[in-house]
């Protein structure tokens, strides 16, 4: 008997995505005058129906806590519009001209960083001498082996629903900006349901979702004619999209393929949905699949450990399951705030058959080859440098440099490998090379 799973993602486009690359676009602003900058930036994203209404009628607001070396300082009104214009809000027909002071009004409500939460992260300050976690909280990594028998998927382990789904986004995004889909304009979103046999592993795609907003068709080349455009959208999209990013291994002659559910897709983006940062921690991690802690990524910098505690549980994750050590395996970490150590590590692994040893094992070995302090997870990952805004949209895991993108936590180190299959307990990182 097949089991079906689903998950979904959304494009840059999407008002929520947008708010999250405009707050690592501010993040990422940051980290290039200060690597020691401390961020929390959150935006929030609405359009108002402009009929009847002077300018202005688009809204940016960016709010939260930045903290820089003295002297230093960063535009966050300029930082917002071009991200968003970057993204496609560039004209009033799209919904949003970010660039227009006009008709777009960007409000900045930004303070410095709390003297207390910064005091239990700053060395040598605080109750603690070294950094402490930046907040309590609890956070999870997760690694498959599901995705390795597929070519194209190779290195990421990660599961296929949410892959897939990233993989659709991201396609439709490039295909806009490339003129593929020269009708299409930026907000969207996917969604895939996996068939899985009655060992759990992939069968095929049964159905793909696709929403993707577009230019009025059938009042611009169709006469009025929606049936025309519907179906040119639909043609398109399986041609263009669908069928170029989901391995042929796993289209199946009954996958079913929804586009445009409700039949037109031209209102979009702000001007039909208000965003905001932090709303899609699912879509950013593994689509349900995996567990996911109470905190968002986006905006963060790396002394937050909803952020950096989220990546190092993912790399140690993903080790563990490259070592083949196990077919799937989950990790959660817990912090309390200004403490560097983890209050707890914790080791869940769903083997499928195929572990070598016992779970307690593993987590012993897990603990020996991966030092989870904030600090070390800085340190290993590189994780002050301005890398940030990419991860924004596209998810923040199962993306390799071959995909253009380099993620220090997808990053394979063969040392660490090595001392998971061997037992060492030495702890060492050694050199960092692609999966």
């Amino acid at each position: 008997m097949l089991r079906l799973f689903s998950s979904e993602s959304v494009t840059a486009g999407h008002p929520d995505k947008m708010c999250d690359c405009i707050s690592d676009s501010i993040l990422d602003a940051c980290l290039s005058v200060d690597p020691n900058a401390r961020v929390a930036a959150e935006t929030f994203v609405k359009g108002l129906d402009p009929a009847g209404r002077d300018p202005p009628h688009s809204f940016i607001v960016v709010g939260g806590e930045v903290t820089l070396a003295p002297g230093l300082s960063v535009d966050f009104e300029r930082i917002a519009r071009e991200t968003a214009a970057g993204i496609g809000y560039n004209s009033l027909d799209v919904g949003m001209d970010a660039i227009s002071e006009e008709t777009c009004q960007v409000i900045v409500l930004v303070t410095q960083q709390s003297e207390e939460i910064s005091q239990g992260i700053t060395e040598g300050e605080g109750l603690h001498s070294e950094q402490g976690a930046g907040d309590q909280g609890i956070m999870f990594g997760y690694a498959t082996n599901e995705s390795e028998s597929y070519p194209t998927l190779r290195g990421t382990y990660m599961p296929l629903p949410i892959l897939l789904a990233q993989r659709l986004t991201s396609a439709l995004t490039d295909a806009m900006h490339d003129g593929t889909l020269n009708w299409a304009r930026p907000d969207g979103k996917s969604q895939v349901t996996v068939a899985y046999n009655d060992k759990g592993r992939p069968s095929h795609v049964d159905t793909a979702v696709i929403a993707v907003q577009h230019d009025d068709l059938a009042s611009e080349r169709f006469g009025g004619n929606v049936e025309k455009e519907r179906a040119l959208i639909q043609k398109e999209v399986g041609e263009k999209v669908i069928r170029r990013v989901i391995p042929e291994e796993l289209i199946s002659e009954g996958m079913k393929i929804i586009v445009n559910g409700t039949g037109r897709f031209i209102k979009g983006g702000p001007h039909a949905d208000a965003g905001l940062t932090g709303r899609k921690i699912i879509v950013d991690t593994y689509g349900g699949m995996g567990a996911h802690g109470g905190g968002a990524f986006s905006g963060k910098d790396p002394s937050k450990v909803d952020r950096s505690a989220c990546y190092a549980a993912r790399w140690a994750a993903k080790h563990v399951v490259a070592s083949g050590l196990a077919g799937r395996c989950e990790i959660q970490l817990a912090y309390a705030i200004g403490i560097a150590e983890p209050v707890s590590i914790n080791l869940s692994v769903n083997t499928f058959g195929t572990a070598r040893q016992s779970d307690t094992e593993i987590e012993r070995k897990v603990r020996s080859a991966f030092d989870f302090r904030p600090s070390a997870i800085i340190e290993a990952l590189g994780l002050r440098s301005p890398i940030y805004s990419i991860t924004a949209s596209g998810g923040h895991f199962g993306r390799n440099p071959s995909d253009g993108v380099y993620f220090p936590w997808e990053t394979i180190d063969s040392n660490i490998i090595e001392q998971l299959k061997n037992s060492r307990t030495v702890k060492g990182r050694g050199d960092t090379g692609s999966p």
